[in-house]
C-alpha cells in the first residue's frame, strides 16, 4: 500500500507528520509523491486559528474534487478536536485520525481504506502522561537538508483566553532530558546540522515533573554530546524564560543565541485579558538582559492585534513597544475567535478592518527595524547551513546563517566557485542586505 502526505501548520504538527510516517513505514507502506497514484491520501491539518482550519478543509476538498476516487485519511489537529462533528458533515474524508496516541496511524490507515468513515480519536491521558515512545530519531524528516525539530514539550498549561492548543493537545507534559539526549543523539548520528528545540513553550519544559523549568539542565545534557552542530530554541513564552539558558548559550556556541519570545502585547490592560503577567517595561528589561549577556542575540516575536477590548490607547502602546524594542523578526496576526475559549465570549470585540489595518501598521513600522537589525551582518564572515542549490543558478545556493531560522526567517544566498553540499555548513562572507535577506559569498 502506498500513501500521499499533505502536511499543514506548525512544527510541531510536522514532527507528528514524520512520527506517522515512521509508524505507516514501519507496517510495510509506502511514501509516495502522487497523491493521484497513491493507495491514501492523508492530510495533517492544523486546527489553531480559523485561517488554518480553512486551509486544512480546502486540502481535502482538492483532493476529493482533483482525486474522486481517492481515499483520504483527514488526521492531526482539527480531526482531533471536530472529529464528531466532521464526521457528519465532511463526507469528503473516508476517516478521522487525531493526534493523542500517533502509535495508532496504521489502523487509522486502513479504515479510511476500507472508506469506514470512522473517526479514531484517542482521548487525550487526563493523567498527564503521554507516550514519547513515537519520537523516533530515525523517522523520515520533512525539513531541508540538515536540519530537525526535536518535540520537547506537549501540550500547555499557560492558559492564555485566546489560545485552543489546551483544548486540542492538553495540559503540559514533558519528556525526560534522557530521551531527548538520546533523539538527538540519532539525529546527528544521521548527520543532522541544526536541531530545533520545540514545543508550546519551552519555558515551562519540566515544570510537570517538579515545579521547576529544567530546560538549563536539558541544554547541558546536549552539550554533553559530541561534534559540530547549531542547538535552536524555539517559542519560549516571555513570562517564564530561564535566565539560566543566557550562561549556557555564552558557554557553549553550539546553543545559538536565538530567541522565539511570543509577546503578543504590550497594553497591560490586554495583557490580563489574555491571561499573560507582563507588561511593555518587564519586556523591554528581559531584551535588555538578553542583549547585555550575548550581544549576538537574535529576538524573533509575535504581535496579536484585534483582541477584545484593545482600543486605540492600546494599540498605540503596542506600537511604542515595538519602537523602543526593536526586535529582530515580527510577525504580527489577526485575533481569532476560537469556540470553547474564554476570549471567545469576551466582549469589545475589534471590527476586522480596524484589526487588519492595526496588522498593516505594525507590519509597516516593523520593516525598517528588521533591515537595521539584518543589516548588523554585512561585511562579517558568518557560519551558514547550505539548504539547497538555486534551480538554474550555477553556483548559487540557499542557506540560513544563525539569526535565520528555518521558514520564518530571511535566507541567505550564497555565491560558491564550488559545489556545496546541502545540509553543511560552509563559512561566508556577508557582503550585501537584500530586502530582508542576506547575499554572502563562500569564503575559503
Amino acid at each position: 500500500m502506498t500513501y500521499y502526505l499533505d502536511p499543514h501548520g506548525c512544527a510541531k504538527n510536522q514532527v507528528d507528520a514524520e512520527n506517522m510516517m515512521a509508524a505507516l513505514n514501519a507496517a510495510g507502506w509506502t511514501p509516495c509523491g502522487d497523491p493521484g497514484a497513491a493507495d491514501l491520501c492523508i492530510v495533517n491539518t492544523c486546527g489553531f486559528i480559523e485561517s488554518a482550519k480553512k486551509e486544512s478543509l480546502d486540502a481535502v476538498f482538492s483532493l476529493r474534487s482533483s482525486y474522486p476516487s481517492a481515499r483520504i485519511l483527514m488526521a492531526g489537529c482539527l480531526a482531533q478536536r471536530y472529529a464528531e462533528d466532521l464526521k457528519g458533515d465532511l463526507p469528503e474524508a473516508d476517516a478521522f485520525f487525531g493526534n493523542a496516541d500517533l502509535s495508532r496511524v496504521v489502523e487509522a490507515a486502513e479504515a479510511a481504506v476500507r472508506g469506514s468513515h470512522e473517526a479514531l480519536i484517542p482521548p487525550i491521558d487526563a493523567s498527564g502522561e503521554v507516550d514519547f515512545s513515537s519520537c523516533s530519531d530515525d523517522r523520515p524528516l520533512l525539513s531541508l537538508p540538515g536540519s530537525a525539530y526535536i518535540k520537547i514539550t506537549e501540550g500547555c498549561d499557560n492558559c492564555c483566553t485566546y489560545c485552543a492548543i489546551p483544548l486540542i493537545r492538553g495540559n503540559l507534559r514533558s519528556r525526560s532530558i534522557d530521551s531527548i539526549v538520546e533523539e538527538a543523539r540519532g539525529l546527528l548520528h544521521r548527520g543532522v546540522k541544526e536541531l530545533c528545540l520545540i514545543g508550546q513553550d519551552l519555558g515551562s519544559y519540566g515544570v510537570d515533573k517538579g515545579g521547576e523549568c529544567l530546560l538549563p539542565d536539558l541544554l547541558d545534557g546536549l552539550s554533553k554530546l559530541e561534534g559540530d552542530f547549531w542547538i535552536r530554541l524555539l517559542y519560549i513564552h516571555p513570562d517564564r524564560f530561564p535566565r539560566g539558558i543566557l550562561d549556557r548559550c555564552a558557554r557553549d556556541p553550539r546553543i545559538l543565541p536565538y530567541f522565539d519570545l511570543p509577546f503578543q502585547h504590550a497594553s497591560g490592560r490586554v495583557l490580563r485579558a489574555m491571561n499573560r503577567s507582563g507588561d511593555a517595561e518587564t519586556y523591554l528589561r528581559l531584551i535588555a538582559d538578553i542583549r547585555s549577556a550575548l550581544p549576538d542575540a537574535t529576538i524573533r516575536s509575535t504581535f496579536l492585534v484585534g483582541f477584545p477590548g484593545e482600543t486605540d490607547e492600546d494599540f498605540e502602546a503596542l506600537l511604542d513597544f515595538q519602537r523602543r524594542a526593536e526586535i529582530d523578526w515580527l510577525g504580527a496576526f489577526v485575533y481569532s475567535r476560537e469556540e470553547g475559549t474564554p476570549a471567545y465570549s469576551m466582549r469589545g470585540r475589534v471590527a476586522k478592518k480596524t484589526a487588519e489595518e492595526r496588522k498593516r501598521r505594525i507590519e509597516e513600522a516593523q520593516v525598517p527595524i528588521t533591515e537595521a537589525r539584518v543589516d548588523r551582518c554585512v561585511g562579517r564572515v558568518m557560519r551558514a547551513l547550505v539548504e539547497e542549490a538555486v534551480e538554474n543558478e550555477d553556483g548559487l545556493y540557499l542557506g540560513r546563517v544563525a539569526s535565520q531560522a528555518p521558514e520564518v526567517d530571511g535566507a541567505t544566498v550564497l555565491s560558491s566557485d564550488s559545489p556545496l553540499a546541502p545540509g553543511s555548513f560552509v563559512a561566508a562572507r556577508v557582503f550585501r542586505r537584500a530586502g530582508f535577506d542576506l547575499d554572502a559569498a563562500c569564503h575559503a
